[in-house]
């Protein structure tokens, strides 16, 4: 029985479906939007709205949490200093999913591109 079990398994074992949003978190920090599957979509949004609710703390421990999923302090730095403060004074919402018309020409598998709901605003120096 599955009581109290959430989440997709997306076909992988625990230690690659971890590693993948890891990464796709990572991308998504970056770029601020990433094409993917929407089933992997969902799930990642599960990951990088907690982690932005983190950051918007903005003390010692949540970026050691975040150091703990990201694994590396660019990726905290950049994720603290300029992905989070656009988004003070928000309670959550931070990702939007949009389906895409046209499916993955390989497997038919419907995308969809996750994106930040705000911009990050940029200074040049």
């Amino acid at each position: 029985m599955r009581h109290s079990n959430t989440g997709r398994k997306l076909s992988r074992s625990g230690n690659h479906r971890k590693a993948l949003f890891r990464n796709m978190t990572k991308a998504l920090l970056t770029y601020g939007k990433i094409r993917t599957t929407e089933a992997k979509a969902k799930e990642l949004r599960s990951v990088v709205e907690p982690l932005i609710t983190l950051a918007l703390r903005d003390d010692l421990h949540s970026r050691r949490l975040a150091y703990d999923f990201l694994g590396n302090h660019q990726m905290v730095q950049t994720l603290f200093a300029e992905v989070a403060p656009p988004f003070k004074g928000v309670n959550g919402g931070y990702t939007r999913i949009t389906k895409l018309a046209l499916p993955r020409k390989g497997d038919s598998a419907p995308m969809a591109v996750l994106e930040l709901t705000k911009e990050s605003v940029k200074t040049e120096a």
